[in-house]
């Protein structure tokens, strides 16, 4: 049975329902900060599979949902691939520096991007 289009949709929140803690929460566990990190360093959209997470696919799965739902990041489906892309301009509009900051004391701290 073929899929509809409303099938591969995905939620995401709008600007306005973007809260400060949601984004701190998220940005807490070291997986989801070095995505992050990742995509910050200039790549405007990864697959799931790009990423080289040290954990299972579910446990992957969930990583990306909590960024998602937080706003964090923006995801879509290109063919069977689910890509996902920074969503900078809306948290430097409701954070301005807060992203950028994050990342640099992340790399300071010795938290490492994913890939290489």
């Amino acid at each position: 049975m073929p899929t509809t289009p409303s099938a591969r949709m995905i939620a995401h929140p709008a600007r306005e329902e973007i809260t400060l803690e949601a984004v701190l929460a998220a940005l807490a566990d070291p997986v989801r900060l070095r995505i992050v990190g990742d995509l910050a360093a200039g790549h405007t959209e990864m697959a799931c599979v790009s990423f080289r997470l040290p954990v299972t696919k579910s446990t992957a799965t969930h990583h990306f949902r909590v960024l998602r739902e937080a706003g964090l990041i923006r995801q879509s489906y290109r063919g069977t691939s689910r890509m996902n892309a920074l969503r900078r301009d809306d948290l430097e509009a409701l954070f301005p520096g807060l992203l950028d900051t994050i990342l640099a004391v992340a790399r300071q701290h010795g938290i490492p991007p994913l890939q290489p």
